[in-house]
């Protein structure tokens, strides 16, 4: 018994001790807030402070030294999320996650992000240049200072920040970052293959019906795709595309499948803006709402800070203005990219152009190496990768491009068993692909600019993702401009790049480039007379606007959502459109909800439902029974009257982050026998309301005063890459209850196709602002996470509970310092 008890003390002594040395390390860690730092590279003392709502603030003795500061600050609280997107846009994940991610590393040299992102540098000007240099510096020597020390994750995967090459960050990984934001926004070749998919089992009238046109409008194409694509002999002779639906041996390896498959898919990464003119505003002065939609993560992909700096000069001897500016940064890029100078402030929301567009590519066997082109046929542009990988040999990845871009369907393996691989490829064009591309250089201009017609000016040179960007300024003016480039086609491109088009017709290649005047705009007497707007990833095209921008829209029912509320009221305050942007009436269930409601259940709680669902007026609150009754109906729905006509597995790859609720409505609205088969419409309706309470009792019992649509729906940020790794996930991730579908101002997509929770909230709001430019002390602000990115660090989760309650924290330029620290030269 003595020697139990020795045993048992030491083993207490052992865990108590490691424990203590682990808590230590955690501790040393954490992001320091106080006291000073040396940082090189500064010309003189920086002080970097947070306030109440732990903004940072940041003032330099120039701007040089400002963005260097922003750097180190970024470092400090993002390392890890730096790290990450790093290895990410290089195609160098496998290095540290293994064969998991090669993947997604191979899709990423296909694309060849960073090859351009070099190329991008050299076209942007020395003071551009010079910002990026001082902000990559910034997060280099906060490194090499010891003053910043590596995160849990580093130590857990055993990665020093840099890598091998000891390079934490350099101006062309901004430019790269800038890229993978308009990777992420950018573009509709996702839906170009859904397309190309469903051609292969659908004739052209039911292709449309999946994938109908925007409300009111034709489809931008009256090409027979099915018949064209059947001349050409474009499909795999047996057409299984079981391939690329295979589950993943692991959660990660099925994290990047799934990643490299949804690639260009814009169904869900929306966003909201308005503003408001002073002559509905209590105040008199415009008010400006915005909240941006993006997949959730931990950290969030913002980051709030204020930058500050007194006029001075550049090296060349040009002067610049003084720099004061607040809002959300990405770390990975010095400047605030939505927010607000003392002067004017702005919001985004995608525009959602076709800027993408998928090219097939014409071989022939007799001629390997070589595709068909309009003068004749020509060699792919071919280099080779070498992508390391953990724990295993290096993987050799030959890279071809065609005349229009990358060849994608190497990479991405839908296309395996789809299209016939002996005779054809698939090449992508990407406006955000060019070298003139200016992007981070308007970012920069935008900092500065004080009034509406200085901000239009700084986003002349914006180029990719386009944005639909809504300005007013404290004189009161307001204005919506869609910034970016617009490809130009010419007249006879009949397919006008809703579908993959022959490559070797030269109809089909773009013809130009849109003058950046005569992009989408509505002026300050439009919006005056109207009182407000509002974007909502809508058609944002005026009346009798002449050129052709797309036509995958969002559907409309948020847009129509923020239009009625703002109609509702003459006078408009900053707590008004925060209700407005915490709105969770779903027009998108009002619509469906008189079908519904038609049901004749046989399952034992159907009566019930139906009378909780009677009561329903659509609000997808956190709390009500009926939103998820309606929810899990809608996707039980979908699936019986879309699956058994394009086929299990095809349904499955195309659906989940694609809702097709627009079809679904339509084919309720015909009783279309096509797609509701033998039964009928009614009786589809009816088995999917059995299905769904089947489904929702087994997990959340018989009591319907108990079944709760927060349950089902949290909002999950999610870690990369621990948010894949059980245990982890509970450390790494931030949860929270949230409220809201896919059709609500206050978003919450879901992915319904996800195994383990389809209906989580994976993409929503990942910050909301308020702007009143009569007070600007008195904007507001919020997003789902925090501002450290340190999972054992409280400031990760700080705003977490808030966010979801739809409360808010003042964006203040002079709010009082809870922290300081001095970096000192």
């Amino acid at each position: 018994m003595k020697w139990i008890g020795r045993l048992a003390l030491l083993l207490l002594a052992a865990f108590l001790v490691t424990g203590g040395v682990l808590a230590a390390h955690i501790l040393r860690s954490l992001p320091q807030l106080d006291g000073t730092v040396k940082l090189t590279g500064l010309s003189a003392p920086v002080s970097i402070t947070r306030d109440a709502a732990d903004i940072t603030h940041i003032e330099g003795a120039t701007v040089l030294d400002t963005w260097r500061a922003l750097g180190f600050a970024h470092a400090q609280e993002r390392g890890w999320q730096l790290e990450f997107n790093r290895r990410l846009m290089r195609g160098e994940l496998s290095e540290i996650l293994g064969s998991a991610t090669v993947d997604t590393d191979k899709l990423m040299r296909t694309l060849g992000i960073m090859d351009m992102a070099k190329k991008q540098l050299q076209g942007l000007s020395s003071a551009t240049r010079s910002a990026l240099q001082a902000y990559s510096e910034g997060i280099q020597h906060a490194w090499q200072s010891g003053a910043v020390r590596p995160s849990p994750e580093f130590k857990l995967l055993g990665v020093q920040p840099g890598g091998a090459s000891g390079q934490a960050w350099s101006p062309e990984d901004s430019l790269g970052w800038a890229l993978m934001m308009a990777l992420d926004l950018g573009g509709n070749w996702g839906q170009e293959f859904a397309r190309l998919s469903a051609a292969q089992v659908l004739n052209k009238e039911q292709l449309w019906q999946l994938l109908p046109a925007y409300p009111g409008e034709k489809p931008a194409s009256a090409v027979d795709l099915p018949a064209l694509y059947a001349q050409l002999g474009v499909f795999a002779p047996k057409g299984p595309i079981a391939a690329a639906s295979q589950a993943a041996p692991t959660a990660l390896a099925q994290w990047s499948a799934d990643w490299v498959r949804d690639m260009g898919i814009l169904d869900g990464k929306g966003s909201n803006n308005w503003v408001v003119h002073g002559s509905r505003t209590a105040s008199g002065k415009p008010l400006l709402a915005n909240d941006p939609h993006l997949a959730l993560s931990a950290p969030a992909i913002w980051y709030f800070a204020h930058l500050k700096a007194p006029a001075g000069q550049w090296h060349d001897g040009q002067a610049y203005p003084a720099l004061d500016v607040i809002g959300a940064t990405l770390p990975g890029l010095p400047f605030v990219v939505l927010g607000r100078t003392q002067g004017v402030a702005w919001g985004f929301t995608n525009t959602g152009p076709d800027v993408q567009d998928l090219y097939l590519e014409q071989l022939d066997p007799q001629r390997p190496g070589q595709y068909r082109t309009p003068t004749g046929w020509a060699p792919f542009e071919e280099r080779s990768e070498t992508i390391r990988v953990k724990g295993q040999g290096d993987v050799l990845l030959k890279v071809r491009a065609t005349r229009h871009g990358p060849v994608i369907s190497d990479v991405q393996a839908q296309y395996k068993g789809l299209i016939d691989a002996q005779r054809y490829v698939i090449s992508l064009r990407w406006s955000a692909l060019t070298e003139d591309n200016k992007t981070v250089e308007a970012g920069m201009l935008t900092n500065w600019a004080q009034t509406v017609p200085e901000l239009k000016k700084a986003f002349t040179d914006n180029h990719a993702p386009m944005q639909s960007v809504v300005m007013a300024d404290t004189l009161g003016e307001v204005a919506y401009q869609a910034v970016g480039k617009l490809p130009t086609r010419a007249p006879d491109n009949d397919i006008r790049g809703v579908a993959p088009a022959p490559g070797w017709l030269a109809q089909y290649d773009w013809s130009g480039w849109l003058p950046t005047n005569q992009n989408p705009a509505v002026d300050h007497a439009s919006i005056e007379k109207k009182g407000w707007h509002a974007t909502a990833n809508q058609n944002i095209l005026p009346p009798g606007y002449v050129h052709f921008v797309g036509g995958d829209w969002t559907t409309p029912e948020r847009f129509e959502r923020i239009e009625q509320l703002l109609a509702a009221s003459p006078k408009h305050t900053r707590e008004s459109l925060q209700a407005i942007q915490n709105d969770v009436t779903s027009l998108g269930a009002r619509s469906l909800l008189p079908v519904l409601r038609q049901a004749q259940p046989q399952h034992a709680l159907g009566a019930k439902a139906l009378n909780i669902l009677n009561a329903f007026d659509g609000q997808m609150k956190t709390d009500s029974a009926a939103a998820l009754i309606f929810n899990v109906w809608a996707d039980e729905l979908t699936r019986s009257l879309l699956a058994p006509q394009l086929g299990k597995e095809r349904f499955q790859l195309l659906y989940g982050k694609r809702h097709f609720r627009a079809a679904v409505e339509e084919i309720l609205q015909r009783s279309d026998p096509f797609w509701c088969g033998s039964i009928g419409c009614s009786a589809q309706v009816s088995a999917a309301l059995d299905r769904a309470l089947r489904r929702i009792s087994a997990q959340q019992g018989a009591d319907l005063n108990q079944w709760r649509w927060g349950a089902w729906h949290p909002a999950i940020s999610i870690h990369k890459p621990f948010g894949k790794v059980p245990y982890l996930n509970a450390i790494f991730d931030v949860r929270s209850e949230s409220a809201g579908d896919l059709f609500t101002v206050n978003v919450g997509q879901y992915w319904a196709n996800d195994a383990k929770e389809p209906f989580a909230n994976r993409h929503a709001a990942s910050m909301r602002a308020v702007y009143d430019l009569a007070e600007s002390e008195q904007s507001t602000f919020i997003y789902q996470t925090g501002q450290s990115g340190h999972a054992f660090d409280p400031r990760s989760r700080r705003m977490a509970k808030a966010w979801s309650a739809g409360q808010y924290l003042p964006l203040q330029q002079n709010g009082s310092a809870l922290h300081r620290l001095m970096l000192l030269p």
